[in-house]
């Protein structure tokens, strides 16, 4: 009668006493969520029955205990899908939420805004005595939505309809003989699943006296569901295979226990099958109490199938339950194989009775399509029924999948034309239509083929001695993904107490455990601090935020043992050595894939027939004197400054007299022979190639060498001191002002003034011309030493002789179709590799213009390169990536006003980086659409490859294709494949 009058109240308060008359702010069909402790049965269930009458479809979640719990956007994700909107809670409850310093409930981690509503029959008004709730036949209309969470961590909304909510209770009160006034003892959450079916629903059809014990209690007192039952002669108790083992180890201190008055000891995880220990040892010792064996019922449960099925009470002592004994290999395959029972790697479960009165089962295929299994193979059970979930509220999509599927015969037909409901658990159908699960396909992992259940993994760890290592029911198993496949990771907390030399023992034992049993590897078995991992709102471990905190690398544990190289056993084979690639291939002309030698060649420099008349010289000097004979008034060399406008040029007479006067320099003020060598020290710019001739003319062997930093002297200037010490040079060739500053104070404590070679200053040279001019003996003598620094630190100087200066030279004419009435744009620094020889031999050998832009200049003006390349209409130019970043981040916003200054780049066929490393190409592909609209295409990007060995490997010619994006597996390149 109470009952009935408080859930009237709630009814009534809910329809009338929210929002305005006009505007009420819940209707008949609205979602609400019930938020109640679990020490509260009574509150929940007028709340719940309130809803009911009112026909608003209740919610029920767990209470949240801090703003941001985990797991806690989900749960918000599932109230704002529902579109609830109030919050039906207790007055315990609701002055224990977290409050604002304000008072008011905060809004919890993505949460929808909720009005709380404390449903106590003192705070609600009476309802007029002409209302009366609207009470019709069972329909199809939704009772209330159970929320799922799966193993990614979201949480889904089951929803129940009222016709299947009756019938569910019917199929119960028939299946477990329940009958008026019966005293039942529930320990379970009675918010969801087997307690609220029990607890809530079926003990109100059947008017049963429901005895409620609230978990917090069990945790002080693990016998208090015991006691109740002897108490109350109980006839039947609802618990989980856990009460029964801390009854166990509790049992010890407790006298006068008496357990006849049970008739049904409902096992709600009878699905998991290693709560068979529990019930085998529970058996043995309250066997002696009064307790018999067929009273204990194993039942399977899932969110979206309701009661799979149920052990039913029987009063034959004689019918012994079914068990088998299972092959864990042949498990992890999909097969049942029977085993002995004294083997390690045996999986004993127990039957969980019989499919529900009114409903038929199958079991299918867990992957693919729903095909029916064998007799012999492990499959999903599936269940047809009025009395199951009906769909996950609002996603039509996954409830196709679940709610929706109609099992195929192997030839492909449906059995039946009523569609099945998937229950989650993995199973088969023994003799006599007992039903038996193996697991759940949440606990599913499928690692190199074979199936293994998360479960089975925790039942090996927690066997493993010392048992008191870890916490029962404080381990995490998961499979993470590597390399194309599942990894088991096992996450535990390990108890206060112990230290590292136990954690390693006992991990080494459980990877060894695991393997010998499971024939699988462990990639992690990690151990983290007591109390240290992300709990559900019961206390139990909240699976997919452990799994998130171990991929972000947040987990934190104090002990890890890692073991790749047992599980990880698909990594790709070394290359093996192909045979050599006999005719009978060539003939065909198709080289089979992956036996292609791996090989390019440029065009061979001797076979090409042009008028190349330098290439009759040997020697570059000789070609810088045939020109200036030739055509000594033709400009080589065009320096800009800043502005754009033109600082320097030389034309080939004028190139071939300052060389001339730095040689009679080198003889007569450096004393130097033939062979020595001189060190360059320059800002990029027409200085520089002058003295690299003049050492050619005196025979001795430059190196260029980047001069010091003013603004960081103490950095760069001993960078300066190591290539000049490195390269053995006699004497160092330089400007006024870099004489200067070498000798300055700040120059003098970073390197000691005395330990320089001679220096020689450039900017006043000897009026008189050297008497000859040198020629080596033999083109494979030194021509120059290029000295750098790589990108690791090292610094490396590599030789290169006449012969090669002058191939190298005339293999970028060939590739750049260079010629001397040519122009071609450098921004690039002229001190080693490519860079070099396209700032100081190229023009010589080639008689091109160079227009020569000092990077170092951009920083003052970054449109320098780009507008000087518009201005003098080339069709080629070469540039660093540092000069590429620089315009693509200076100019970003500057291509209308450069537009507007009349910048065009359509005339532009080829920009080639300058590079010794990988091509970058977020670099190129920005700069290229940067600059688009400005005429440049796209194709005419590209980037060179050179090496310190080979400074010019790859040069993108104009004849040559364009460049072409290749996408390549990362994991691969780390196999060198």
């Amino acid at each position: 009668g109470k009952l009935w009058t408080r859930s009237m109240k709630v009814a009534y308060n809910i329809l009338h006493k929210l929002g305005t008359k006009q505007e009420p702010m819940v209707r008949p069909g609205d979602r609400v969520t019930l938020v109640f402790p679990n020490n509260d049965p009574a509150a929940f269930m007028v709340a719940f029955y309130g809803c009911l009458l009112a026909e608003v479809v209740p919610v029920p979640i767990e209470v949240p205990l801090t703003r941001k719990d985990a797991g806690s956007q989900q749960i918000g994700f599932l109230l704002g899908s529902c579109g609830v909107t109030v919050a039906l809670t207790s007055d315990a409850c609701h002055k224990g939420l977290p409050k604002s310093p304000t008072g008011e409930i905060p809004q919890f981690k993505g949460w929808p805004k909720l009005l709380w509503f404390v449903t106590e029959s003192k705070h609600l008004s009476k309802p007029p005595r002409d209302w009366f709730p609207h009470i019709k036949d069972a329909n199809n209309d939704t009772a209330y939505i159970e929320y799922k969470t799966c193993k990614d961590g979201s949480v889904l909304g089951v929803t129940v309809t009222r016709i299947a909510l009756l019938t569910h209770c019917q199929a119960l009160t028939q299946a477990c003989g329940y009958t008026e006034a019966e005293t039942i003892v529930n320990v379970l959450d009675f918010k969801k699943d087997v307690g609220l079916w029990h607890g809530i629903l079926t003990s109100v059809m059947n008017m049963m006296h429901v005895i409620s014990i609230p978990y917090s209690l069990m945790k002080v007192n693990p016998l208090s569901w015991i006691q109740k039952v002897c108490q109350y002669k109980a006839k039947v108790a609802c618990v989980k295979s856990r009460d029964m083992h801390w009854a166990l180890v509790a049992h010890r201190d407790q006298r006068d226990i008496n357990l006849s008055s049970l008739r049904m000891l409902i096992v709600a995880d009878g699905a998991n099958p290693w709560s068979i220990s529990s019930c085998d040892a529970f058996l043995n010792v309250f066997q002696s109490k009064g307790l018999r064996q067929e009273v204990i019922c194993p039942c399977a449960s899932s969110p979206e199938a309701l009661t799979v099925a149920i052990r039913r009470p029987t009063d034959d002592s004689n019918q012994p339950p079914g068990r088998g004994v299972l092959s864990m290999h042949g498990l992890t395959y999909g097969v049942i194989r029977v085993d002995s029972e004294e083997k390690l790697s045996v999986l004993t479960v127990q039957d969980v009775g019989l499919v529900m009165p009114g409903a038929i089962m199958c079991s299918v295929k867990p992957d693919g399509i729903p095909q029916l299994c064998k007799t012999d193979e492990i499959g999903e059970l599936c269940v047809c029924a009025i009395a199951t979930g009906t769909s996950y509220y609002g996603l039509s999509g996954m409830t196709k999948n679940t709610f929706e599927v109609f099992p195929m015969t192997s030839s492909g037909g449906p059995i039946t034309e009523y569609p099945f409901i998937r229950t989650g658990l993995l199973g088969f159908i023994g003799p006599g239509g007992l039903v038996f699960v193996i697991g759940k396909m949440d606990g599913l992992m499928v690692v190199s083929g074979r199936r293994h259940n998360a479960d089975d993994i925790v039942a090996t760890a927690l066997a493993v001695e010392p048992m008191k290592f870890v916490y029962r029911g404080r381990i995490a198993v998961f499979s993470v993904s590597v390399l194309h496949d599942e990894r088991i990771v096992i996450v535990a907390e390990q108890r206060p107490d112990s230290t590292e030399e136990d954690s390693f023992q006992w991990m080494s034992r459980v990877l060894q455990a695991i393997d010998s049993i499971h024939q699988v590897g462990v990639y992690c078995l990690a151990l983290v601090p007591a109390n240290t991992l992300p709990k559900t709102p019961l206390g139990g471990i909240h699976l997919s935020e452990t799994k998130q905190l171990f991929l972000e690398g947040s987990l934190h544990p104090c002990n890890v043992l890692m073991c790749p190289h047992t599980c990880v056993t698909n990594l790709p084979k070394p290359r093996q050595k192909q045979p050599e690639i006999g005719p009978a291939s060539v003939m065909v002309g198709n080289l089979v894939s992956g036996k292609r030698i791996a090989q390019a060649s440029g065009r061979d420099l001797g076979q090409i027939e042009d008028n190349d008349q330098a290439r009759k010289f040997l020697f570059l000097s000789e070609v810088l004197q045939w020109r200036a004979q030739t055509t000594p008034d033709h400009v080589l060399y065009t320096l800009l400054n800043c502005r754009g406008t033109i600082a320097n040029s030389l034309t080939c007479v004028q190139l071939h007299k300052r060389a001339e006067k730095i040689a009679v320099m080198l003889m007569e003020r450096g004393h130097l022979q033939d062979g020595d060598h001189v060190a360059l020290v320059y800002p990029p710019g027409i200085d520089l190639i002058a003295a690299f001739y003049g050492c050619l003319y005196a025979g001795c062997v430059p190196i260029t060498v980047r001069p010091p930093h003013p603004q960081n002297i103490a950095t760069t200037l001993p960078t300066v001191k190591m290539i000049v010490e490195v390269s053995r040079s006699a004497c160092l060739m330089t400007t006024q002002l870099i004489c200067k500053l070498l000798r300055s104070r700040e120059a003098a404590a970073a390197v000691d003034i005395r330990t320089w070679p001679p220096v020689l200053d450039t900017d006043d040279l000897p009026k008189k011309r050297p008497a000859q001019i040198y020629k080596p003996s033999n083109p494979e003598t030194l021509a120059y030493l290029d000295f750098s620094v790589s990108t690791t630190g090292m610094l490396a100087g590599v030789k290169m002789s006449h012969a090669a200066t002058s191939a190298f030279c005339r293999s970028i004419k060939l590739q750049c179709e260079l010629y001397p009435s040519r122009e071609v744009a450098i921004c690039l620094d002229p001190y080693c590799g490519l860079g070099f020889v396209l700032w100081c031999l190229c023009s010589v050998y080639s008689g091109h213009q160079s227009i020569l832009i000092p990077p170092s200049e951009l920083e003052t003006n970054p449109a320098l390169w780009l507008l000087a390349v518009s201005q003098y209409k080339v069709r080629d130019t070469f540039c660093s990536y540092s000069v590429m970043e620089l315009c693509t981040k200076g100019l970003g916003s500057q291509t209308e006003s450069l537009k507007a200054r009349g910048l065009d780049l359509s005339r532009v066929r080829t920009c080639v980086v300058v590079a010794e490393e990988r091509p970058r190409i977020a670099l190129t592909q920005s700069f290229s659409k940067l600059f688009k609209d400005l005429g440049l295409h796209p194709r005419a990007v590209s980037t060179s490859l050179g090496c310190r060995v080979n400074l010019a490997i790859c040069l993108q010619g104009t004849s040559g294709p364009d460049p072409t994006t290749v996408y390549v597996d990362m994991r691969a390149l780390r196999h060198d494949r």
